[in-house]
């Protein structure tokens, strides 16, 4: 395993020369339950359909897609949107092809990568990338399996590889959602341990057969810094750590990226290695730029809690017409042309 500080000192970054900068934007969001309307047999995805429990229909389905694309637009600065967006929570592939052809997005011109898991209710995970600004080279969807009883199929890791433009270096990004706490934290806890080792040998094999390693891991891990899932099976516990390969930029970021029952944590992240830590490989993060996206659109009054929640698509069934129980987040790179 490779050894390196991760130790982020984010106000000692070399300066590097305006004139060779260029920045390269991320964003990771778990949408909620971006569905289509039509009946896939071998899911189970009757809750979303015309005449299922919560009424899915077209309207409500291309407003989702209208939504999701008011999001992104919402933090491109200059018109850039982000080169890079990780998604948890979507269908299937026509639910992207929908996104980047059929909303706001088309004008962006994104493509997409998608994984295709055993999740029991379809769902998958996807990254949407820029093709001015990221290549693909490769796509690896890698499956999670588990060990023991009472677990259930969940999402595979999705591994893109490409060339980030027009520096031409290679960057590794691996979008993921890993299980939830349904059914109890202490009792899902044991799964999401395995699925977090599983994630650490794929950025291990990874970092081992790069010359100089980039490594971007983004999404939904429903657990939040500091964790055993965080800090010592993914060794990412921000500036509390000395040794390891990754760094959690989400690190004491608070409110949170999801609020349950009046409570906020930050269970959404992203994880980066050395060499996109400083600007000695040509890379480095922007520290101001890492934040959560809690632009007012997204929020709504808690009437029984008290202070703010995340504007839901559904209130229980009931539909209110918002964005997602999770609010996104980002981070922008600076890299020498």
């Amino acid at each position: 395993m490779l050894k390196a500080s991760l130790f982020l000192a984010l106000c000692c970054v070399a300066a590097v020369p305006a004139a060779a900068q260029q920045v390269f934007r991320v964003m990771a969001y778990n949408v909620e339950n971006l569905f289509d309307c039509a009946h896939d047999s071998l899911k189970n995805d009757q809750e979303f359909l015309p005449d299922g429990l919560r009424r899915w229909n077209y309207r409500r389905y291309t407003e989702k897609l209208g939504r999701i694309a008011q999001v992104v637009w919402s933090v491109a600065d200059g018109g850039e949107v982000p080169a890079l967006v990780g998604l948890c929570e979507v269908e299937n592939e026509r639910c992207l092809e929908d996104l980047v052809s059929r909303s706001p997005l088309r004008a962006v011109g994104y493509q997409y990568a998608l994984t295709d898991s055993p999740d029991l209710r379809g769902i998958d995970v996807a990254l949407l990338y820029h093709p001015q600004q990221f290549r693909c080279v490769s796509v690896q969807s890698v499956r999670i399996s588990f060990s023991g009883k009472g677990h259930r199929p969940t999402r595979d890791l999705l591994h893109v590889c490409g060339r980030v433009m027009p520096t031409g270096d290679t960057l590794d990004v691996v979008v993921c959602h890993l299980p939830s706490k349904l059914g109890g934290a202490r009792k899902t806890r044991p799964f999401r341990l395995q699925a977090a080792r599983r994630l650490r040998q794929l950025a291990d094999s990874v970092a081992a057969c790069r010359v100089q390693p980039r490594l971007l891991l983004m999404g939904d891990f429903n657990d939040v810094p500091g964790s055993q899932t965080l800090a010592e099976i993914l060794g990412a516990a921000g500036e509390t750590s000395t040794a390891g390969l990754l760094v959690d930029l989400m690190e004491g970021r608070l409110p949170g990226t999801y609020c349950y029952r009046g409570r906020w944590e930050v269970i959404d992240h992203l994880i980066i290695n050395k060499a996109l830590q400083t600007a000695n490989a040509g890379w480095r993060v922007v520290p101001s730029s890492v934040r959560i996206v809690d632009a007012p659109f997204l929020l709504e009054e808690d009437d029984t809690y008290g202070g703010m929640r995340p504007f839901r698509t559904y209130r229980g069934i009931r539909y209110a017409g918002g964005y997602s129980d999770h609010l996104p987040i980002m981070a922008e790179f600076i890299t020498n042309e």
